[in-house]
């Protein structure tokens, strides 16, 4: 599809907003498995340089180019949603359309302050994880909880723990950027748990009960992430108290294997 085979990020936005119509009105299923074009060295996490402080403009810069390539697939996410479950209602189309204009903008607002600090896009190699972590046999449940609330809800505490170690650090510009994006995150996330309840309601199902169960059915694709969790944040975006703890509990999981596996490794 337009979205996934362009190469050029700045080209990728030019043809996201040129296709509205296209991406609400199109009725036919297209099951997309392959990594999205890249005008970027597409590595495995593990294989990536490290990483420089954020005192320094190459370590901001970095730290951009890391949120770009987030801010990317999760703008070819909405569109790959669009195109794999065109028996959606016509109101979530309508609503996705406009978070996906909203990530090409955060983006594109990553790739000026990029520029702005001397670097450039393709400077750092990107992963594609989070294209990864969906799947043509999703169910739309599925895909809702995957990418609007745990990828973009683990972006909310993620882009709350960056701004709290920028506080110290004279970035302005990325500060801004930073803050405009983690703040708009959370109308995404509380998307994704509206419609979350309403899909489980149609399916008959008790929403809080479904969560723990598909979590756990969708835990071993899902990354690991291991920011605290931002209660407030959480909250903000929909999330009962029963969510989050389950999230607590995921988020030590994660801690105690990375804490066995270093004692096997020291």
């Amino acid at each position: 599809m337009w979205a996934f085979n362009v190469t050029n990020v700045h080209e990728k936005i030019k043809v996201l907003r040129q296709n509205a119509d296209f991406a609400l009105k199109q009725t036919i299923r297209t099951v997309v498995s392959i990594i999205p074009a890249r005008d970027a060295q597409v590595l495995e996490f593990k294989a990536h340089p490290p990483k420089k402080g954020f005192s320094t403009k190459e370590g901001q810069a970095r730290m951009l180019h890391d949120l770009a390539s987030i801010e990317l697939q999760a703008m070819e996410l909405g569109i790959r949603t669009l195109s794999e479950f065109p028996e959606v209602p016509q109101e979530f189309k309508e609503e996705l359309w406009k978070i996906t204009l909203s990530e090409s903008e955060h983006l594109e607002m990553c790739l000026t302050e990029i520029e702005a600090l001397g670097f450039k896009w393709g400077d750092w190699p990107v992963n594609c994880g989070l294209w990864q972590s969906v799947s043509p046999e999703d169910s739309i449940l599925d895909r809702v909880l995957i990418v609007h609330r745990y990828l973009e809800g683990s972006g909310l505490d993620a882009g709350d723990s960056l701004l709290k170690r920028l506080g110290g650090v004279d970035a302005v510009g990325v500060q801004k950027a930073v803050k405009i994006i983690n703040t708009e995150e959370i109308g995404h996330v509380l998307f994704g748990t509206n419609w979350y309840i309403n899909f489980c309601k149609a399916e008959k199902l008790d929403p809080t009960h479904d969560f723990a169960w598909r979590m756990d059915k969708l835990r071993a694709v899902l990354p690991r992430r291991i920011n605290p969790i931002n209660h407030d944040l959480r909250k903000q975006s929909g999330f009962t108290p029963e969510e989050i703890q389950y999230l607590e509990n995921l988020r030590m999981s994660f801690l105690e294997k990375d804490s066995v596996w270093k004692k096997k490794n020291s």
